[in-house]
Order: C-alpha cells, then structure tokens, then sequence
C-alpha cells in the first residue's frame, strides 16, 4: 500500500474516533478539550497532563475547568471508542502493559481525578 494510502487510512480512523467522542461529549456537557484533558488527568500514570492552548482565551477555558472529573461511565465508553492499548492509526503495539488490562490500573480513585 502506497505511503499517501496509509496515511488517508489513519486520518480515517482517527476521524471515525473523533466523530463518535463528539456525542459523548457533549452528553457529559463537556467540550472536547475538557473530555480529553479530565481523561489524561484520570489515568494514574498520568503525572501531569499538557495544555495545548495557543491563546490566552483557550488557556483561561481549559484553566476554568480542571475540576472536571469523569465517571466511571464515561471512561468505559471512552474505552469501547478507542480500547486501551490501541492505536487509532495503523501502527499495532506488540507490548500489553499491565494498566491496558486492568481497569483499576487506568483510573485514579474517582475523589483524586480533578486537577483543581
């Protein structure tokens, strides 16, 4: 398969990804920075979770909500969108760490999940 084939079939899927995490959150009445950066900040191997904010309005609504946390709920079906351990891309991973098996593993006790 031609390199530019690869590539269109990891943008796919990573749209695919994009285009169900949309719904879910916003049924958490989140946007999707919040969504991403409550999930960073619940995994425990997490030890600090990056702001990809390119304006000082971007970084002041992403600061504003470092308390979300999410529930076990969402993260289990943040889990069937893009299950633990996968790539969205093409790239398989050979390595199973004992977090992607273990639900325990990913997730900080739910009263430690706010960065606030």
């Amino acid at each position: 398969m031609p390199a530019s084939n690869l590539v269109e079939a990891h943008r796919a899927a990573e749209r695919r990804g994009v285009e169900r995490l949309i719904p879910l959150a916003e049924e958490a009445g989140l946007s999707m920075p919040h969504l991403a950066m409550a999930f960073a900040i619940s995994h425990p191997g997490v030890t600090s979770a990056l702001l990809g904010a390119r304006t000082v309005e971007q970084l002041d609504d992403l600061l504003a909500r470092m308390d979300v946390v999410l529930s076990d709920d969402v993260l289990d079906r943040i889990d069937v969108i893009v299950p633990p351990g996968t790539d969205i891309g093409t790239l398989d991973q050979a390595y199973v760490p004992p977090a992607v098996q273990k639900t325990e593993l990913r997730r900080r006790p739910l009263n430690e999940r706010s960065a606030a």
